[in-house]
């Protein structure tokens, strides 16, 4: 049935955005690439494909960002981040500093697949610096998983403070090697330490320390380790407000986080800015690309 209502709605003389929305933002992604077997199956065309051809601008890039997998969803990202006109530094941040060693490593078989690259090899060639070496090691997908040794947090903790003190190329090695492989629940608790020990919390050290992307990067670490929600919403704060609505970003964020906790970050987001992330969607875009947003989004109706 939504194949054959999508069909209709790509195929006919006029393209019927709004069921394209109806249909695509309302269903899960299992359900929308069962969708486009069933499509092939109908028509022998790619549904893909025909949202390709028969869209155009942001609101494309929603409806045929909707039919990837999420590894693949990634990849693609990753893909024109390191291939485009202009390296897109925050993407990159976004994605790695946030994923778990099985989303890095299926969405490093999805780039291979995708685009017959190698994630680690273009990332390598298109960054530099400490911020190339602390991407490469995000993406290597090795940090240790929900194990913590409370009497070497301390420790930890030191090193962290020797690095944003000294700021030598070796202790930014350190500092980069402690925050990519430690799991969450370490980092948790080595912030702490962090904390007991210099009367600073991590990030206002690492904001006072470092520049660049490689701060950035950093930071961002530090705050998926506490709280992705709270992370995006940040993000898509920025991105709709002080990058003047950063569509690339606002339309990434939403999709990858989708199934994810994308109620959360609804939440933190009118917790933190007073307004709802659905309020703010509303008030810097505009016609299907709007009703598109916002029908991932979704919201409550004190939200208008």
């Amino acid at each position: 049935m939504d194949a054959q209502l999508l069909g209709g709605a790509l195929q006919g003389i006029s393209c019927e955005k709004d069921v394209l929305i109806d249909i695509l933002t309302q269903r899960c992604n299992s359900q929308r690439l069962m969708i486009a077997e069933v499509y092939r199956d109908m028509y022998g065309r790619d549904l893909v494909t025909d949202l390709k051809e028969n869209l155009s601008h942001h609101f494309k890039e929603v409806m045929v960002g909707l039919m990837y997998p999420p590894a693949s969803y990634d990849a693609h990202e990753l893909w024109h981040a390191l291939k485009g006109v202009d390296t897109e530094e925050k993407c990159l941040i976004d994605i790695l500093a946030s994923r778990s060693n099985m989303e890095i490593f299926q969405m490093k078989e999805a780039y291979l697949m995708q685009y017959n690259n190698d994630l680690l090899q273009d990332i390598d060639s298109e960054t530099s610096g400490h911020f190339r070496d602390t991407l490469m090691n995000l993406a290597q997908g090795t940090r240790m998983e929900g194990y913590a040794d409370p009497s070497t947090a301390a420790q930890d903790a030191m090193v962290l403070w020797e690095a944003c003190q000294q700021k030598t190329g070796e202790h930014k090695n350190m500092l980069q090697m402690i925050l990519c492989n430690k799991s969450y629940q370490q980092l948790w608790m080595v912030f702490q330490e962090f904390q007991n020990i210099s009367g600073q919390d991590i990030v206002d050290a690492i904001n006072e320390c470092y520049d660049g992307y490689f701060q950035e990067l950093l930071v961002a670490i530090v705050l998926c380790v506490r709280d992705k929600p709270s992370y995006f919403a940040y993000r898509l704060y920025n991105a709709i407000h002080d990058f003047g609505f950063h569509n690339k970003t606002v339309i990434r964020i939403l999709i990858a986080r989708s199934e994810i906790d994308l109620m959360n970050i609804r939440q933190r987001y009118k917790e933190r800015y007073g307004k709802s992330l659905f309020h703010d969607i509303k008030h810097f875009a505009s016609g299907h690309y709007e009703s598109a947003l916002l029908a991932i989004c979704g919201g409550d109706a004190e939200d208008f």
